[in-house]
């Protein structure tokens, strides 16, 4: 059976994932045709439905629980993982202009379904003019002036203060203090439309991929150094030790504690809408 796989080329995604396409584990008669994209490209995917296996973000996945069920293994969720809002020069400045009821400073995001667009929105919910851009050209933008402020994710975290930029504030440590659990970003989900038992073979395979990277960690080094953009051994390592976990083998009853007090939060405040489905596999 083959089935369709979107994923981003980032290190934690195909670290995850490196084991599962390339049959270094027992994939029960399922084979794999893999598309690389970035998350927002991904989440825009998952709403038209196109995929039968996606990485997305936790925020995409509230609109699209109808078409999607999440799978227990594969997920990204951590602490001191969150996204970060930086900028060029005085921080503490710009963060007050962030809290005014009146913010008009532009912001570059990486997607407007992101879960690091819905952190934004939970700690400035003021903070309202957005420019979405790829999450790689953030830095960029910010360095150049065309956005006043960038929402960064994955390994711009790395990456970020070597060209002088300033962090204003760690969304996912706000969320940390906020609640005391870890920030769901990005999960991996399996299409209704798939029979039960194929959904779970899936979640089965999957979590076979995870278990293998974490015990031959160098073993897909050749393919996470291919979709990786410019960054060396350290930094791809860095940045699959900060998002695969013990979450990513499975969620357990702390990561769907924390996913359902993400969607609990969102639906108070109004930035998603209420899901009726039942959204764990497991």
């Amino acid at each position: 059976m083959k089935l369709t796989l979107g994923f981003s080329p980032c290190p934690n995604d195909t670290f995850i994932f490196d084991a599962l396409i390339h049959h270094k584990i027992d994939t029960e008669g399922l084979e794999f045709e893999v598309f690389y994209d970035d998350v927002e490209t991904l989440n825009q995917k998952a709403f038209r439905g196109e995929l039968d296996i996606t990485k997305l973000s936790y925020h995409a996945f509230a609109y699209v629980a109808d078409k999607y069920v999440l799978l227990d293994s594969g997920s990204a969720l951590g602490f001191g993982v969150g996204p970060l809002l930086i900028c060029k020069d005085d921080p503490e400045n710009l963060q007050a202009q962030l809290q005014t009821a009146n913010c008009k400073l532009q912001i570059g995001i990486p997607g407007k379904y992101t879960t690091a667009n819905f952190l934004l929105g939970l700690a400035f919910p003021n903070a309202t003019n957005k420019v979405e851009l790829v999450f790689s050209d953030i830095e960029d933008a910010v360095l150049e002036g065309r956005v006043d402020v960038g929402l960064i994710i994955h390994e711009n975290r790395f990456t970020y203060q070597d060209k002088g930029l300033k962090k204003i504030i760690d969304l996912g440590d706000y969320w940390e203090k906020q609640t005391g659990y870890a920030i769901p970003l990005g999960g991996i989900v399996a299409s209704r439309n798939l029979p039960a038992d194929v959904q779970h073979k899936i979640n089965r395979v999957l979590r076979k991929s995870v278990e293998y990277a974490f015990a031959n960690p160098k073993s897909g080094l050749d393919f996470i150094r291919q979709h990786a953009q410019e960054m060396s051994e350290e930094v791809m390592y860095k940045h699959i030790e900060l998002y695969v976990n013990k979450y990513s083998v499975e969620l357990g009853e702390e990561g769907r504690k924390a996913i359902n007090l993400l969607f609990d939060t969102a639906v108070e405040k109004n930035i998603i809408p209420s899901i009726k489905e039942k959204i764990f596999l497991t």
